[in-house]
């Protein structure tokens, strides 16, 4: 089993943190009308793309979902111009037009997050083919959920992805409710990753949750995509605490399953990893938790002090 080195292990911990702190915050600002619009939230879930993207180079390349901050976050976006973009300011990595569900940054390879269910993965098959005909050796990774496993789109880019042996990775964060939905009522199965072998392709089932375990798995994806030995399917179960969206009241789900979840939360376990394994002192710990802490109220305060897109600039950058 391929285990992180300290210092990724280290890294994915810390972006762990900066995940759920950051997450934690836009609740608050968004309950504070601060932030315009609608907000999906993944608290929870940020042992997913905090691990997948420790394995990825900064020119690799990353398809996000909508409720993809932690996505986002993770391939290296500065917490500071994420928030901004979030608040609507100028200074956000869209200049404020973009928000929650079109948070673009191309200069970390985050092809932008997307409103759209399903609708990022075709978008990642067209640039793991532009890598594969220019021979660069990047890897896109896609990330969706569960209810968009059930679409066209997706299983479009699946089987082209196969077709070709593209350097993809279709990651699904399967917190099993599409909205309010739960995975029984609209998938048959209990197993996305295991649609793979219709594709042709490989594919994997971990414990999201589950930190070293989705490390390996990640691990062996990425570095068959990147080998050009072809695209994986990895399935990542997790779950989200927080509804569909801010403000649903989540009469869809019993509370003796959100605690028995809340009970499976990914940092405590990975803290425990890293203790066991000499990686992490308690010291370092409040350190890391205190200047994560930091960060966030930094980006906080930077998006609340940053000022609006000028009304002239409404119709800049609507094309490249």
């Amino acid at each position: 089993m391929r285990e992180p080195t300290r210092d990724q292990a280290l890294r994915i911990y810390r972006t762990m943190h900066l995940i759920r702190r950051f997450e934690e915050r836009v609740a608050e600002c968004f309950a504070a009308a601060e932030i315009p619009g609608f907000i999906h939230l993944a608290v929870g879930q940020e042992s997913v793309p905090a691990t997948v993207c420790a394995l990825l180079e900064r020119d690799d390349l990353v398809g996000a979902t909508h409720r993809g901050h932690g996505q986002v976050l993770a391939k290296g976006a500065e917490p500071r111009r994420v928030m901004a973009e979030l608040f609507g300011r100028a200074t956000g990595y869209c200049r404020g037009k973009g928000g929650s569900m079109h948070l673009c940054a191309m200069d970390l390879g985050v092809l932008g997050t997307n409103g759209v269910v399903g609708a990022n993965l075709p978008i990642a098959v067209g640039t793991a083919l532009a890598a594969q005909v220019r021979a660069t050796r990047q890897v896109t990774v896609g990330f969706f959920g569960d209810g968009a496993a059930n679409t066209g789109a997706a299983h479009e880019a699946l089987n082209l992805a196969a077709v070709w042996d593209l350097p993809v990775v279709f990651v699904c964060e399967n917190n099993l409710y599409a909205e309010f939905t739960p995975q029984a009522v609209h998938t048959k199965g209990t197993s996305i990753a295991a649609r793979a072998a219709a594709y042709g392709m490989r594919g994997v089932q971990v414990d999201g949750n589950d930190v070293p375990a989705l490390f390996d798995a990640a691990a062996e994806a990425v570095d068959a995509a990147r080998s050009g030995a072809g695209p994986t399917l990895l399935e990542a179960m997790t779950y989200r605490w927080r509804g569909h969206h801010e403000g649903d009241p989540m009469a869809y789900r019993a509370k003796d399953e959100l605690e028995a979840w809340r009970a499976k939360d990914a940092i405590p376990r990975f803290r425990a990893w890293l203790v066991e394994r000499g990686m992490l002192a308690a010291d370092e710990d409040e350190r890391l938790v205190g200047a994560v802490a930091a960060e966030v109220d930094d980006a906080t305060e930077f998006a609340r002090r940053s000022p609006w897109p000028a009304p002239e600039a409404a119709l800049e950058d609507v094309h490249a």
